[in-house]
C-alpha cells in the first residue's frame, strides 16, 4: 500500500526525477543503474536533500545562488527542522520534498536523527562557523554528506555497522572532492572549508582565497583535499560486496566519477578553477561500465578492518 495518496506520490515523484536531473548529472547517470524501488527511494532522498540545501542557500535546484541575511537562513533552517521533524514523524505535508522524505523514513525504518544530523550540517553554514583543522572539516563532512551515505546505505538494505561506516566513507570522500573542486566558488560566497590551518601554511589569508596570486598555492592545497579523500574512497571499495548487486554497481559507478573529479582538479593544478571540473557523457558510460565489473568483484574482496586513521562517526 502507498503511503500517501497516489496523486501525491506522482507529483513528489516527478519532483524528485526533476531535482536530481537538474542538480546533479553525476548522481542522476549513476542512480539509473539501481533497481526500479531502490531509485525511487534515492530520488525522493535526493529530492529533500536538495531542497534543504536549496532554502538554505537561496537556489533552484542547486543554480542561481543569491545573498541573503543570517536571520533569514537561520529562521529557514529551524523552519526545515520543523518540517523534517513532522515528515518523519509521518504527519501530512503541502510540499513535495518532504512528502519524498515521509515516504523514505516510513519505507526504510530511517529514524528522525539522520535528517536531523544532515541539518546541523547546514546549520555550520548559517552559523558562519570556521573550520580551523582537518577534523574540523571532516565533521562538517560527515554532516552534509557521510549522513546521507548512511540513509542512502539503509535505503540499499544495510544494517551491519561496518557496511554503514564504509558508506559513510564515501559520503565523506565526496564532500572532499566538492570542497576541492568548489573552493574559490564557495569563497565568492564566504565559506571556507578548507582547514585554516592549511591555509597559514600556504600564506593564503582567508579573505584572499579568490586572489589569483594564491592560485599555485591553492592548489596546493585542493591536491591535499583530493589525497585526504583517496583512503575514504578506498574504504567504500570494502562495503561494496555486501550490497544487492544492481546497488553496488549504482554505487561503484558513483565512486569511480567522483573520485575521477577530484584527479581532474589535483591534475589541473591552479587552472582547476578557470571553469568547473566534471566528467564527460562519454566518461560517465565508461565508468558505467566499469562499475559492473568492479561490483562483481567486490563480492569476491576478503574483509579488512576499517583504517583507524579515518574518522569516526561514533555511534
Amino acid at each position: 500500500m502507498n503511503a500517501f495518496p497516489v496523486h501525491d506520490r506522482s507529483d513528489a515523484l516527478a519532483h524528485a526525477l526533476q531535482a536530481i536531473e537538474k542538480g546533479s548529472s553525476s548522481f542522476a547517470a549513476a542512480s539509473r543503474l539501481f533497481d526500479e524501488r531502490t531509485r525511487e527511494s534515492t530520488l525522493m532522498l535526493y529530492a529533500w536533500c536538495r531542497h534543504c540545501d536549496d532554502v538554505i542557500d537561496g537556489q533552484v535546484l542547486g543554480h542561481g545562488q543569491r545573498e541573503g541575511s543570517r536571520e533569514d537562513s537561520a529562521r529557514s533552517l529551524r523552519m526545515l527542522e520543523h518540517e523534517t521533524r513532522q515528515a518523519c514523524a509521518g504527519r501530512p505535508s503541502d510540499e513535495p520534498a518532504f512528502i519524498c522524505l515521509s515516504e523514505v523514513m516510513k519505507r526504510h525504518d530511517i529514524g528522525v536523527e539522520l535528517p536531523l544530523a544532515h541539518l546541523a550540517g547546514f546549520r555550520m553554514d548559517v552559523e558562519n562557523v570556521r573550520y580551523e583543522s582537518l577534523p574540523d572539516t571532516l565533521l562538517y563532512c560527515y554532516r552534509v554528506a557521510g549522513v546521507v551515505g548512511l540513509m542512502m546505505a539503509r535505503i540499499m538494505g544495510a544494517r551491519d555497522d561496518a557496511v554503514l561506516d564504509r558508506a559513510c566513507d564515501l559520503g565523506i570522500a565526496f564532500q572532499l572532492t566538492n570542497i576541492a573542486r568548489d573552493i574559490v566558488d564557495d569563497a565568492a560566497i564566504g565559506r571556507v572549508y578548507v582547514p585554516e590551518q592549511w591555509l597559514r601554511s600556504r600564506g593564503i589569508p582567508i579573505d584572499e582565497i579568490e586572489d589569483l596570486r594564491h592560485r599555485e598555492s591553492l592548489a596546493v592545497l585542493a591536491a591535499e583535499l583530493v589525497e585526504t579523500a583517496e583512503p575514504y574512497y578506498d574504504s567504500a571499495m570494502q562495503g561494496l560486496g555486501a550490497l544487492p548487486l544492481r546497488s553496488a554497481w549504482s554505487v561503484a559507478t558513483a565512486r569511480d566519477v567522483y573520485r575521477a573529479i577530484g584527479r581532474q582538479v589535483r591534475a589541473k593544478g591552479s587552472h582547476a578553477w578557470d571553469s568547473r571540473v566534471r566528467t564527460t557523457s562519454l566518461q560517465k558510460v565508461w565508468f558505467a561500465a566499469r562499475g559492473a565489473g568492479v561490483a562483481i568483484a567486490a563480492r569476491a574482496l576478503p574483509h579488512s578492518k576499517r583504517k583507524q586513521f579515518l574518522w569516526n562517526r561514533g555511534r
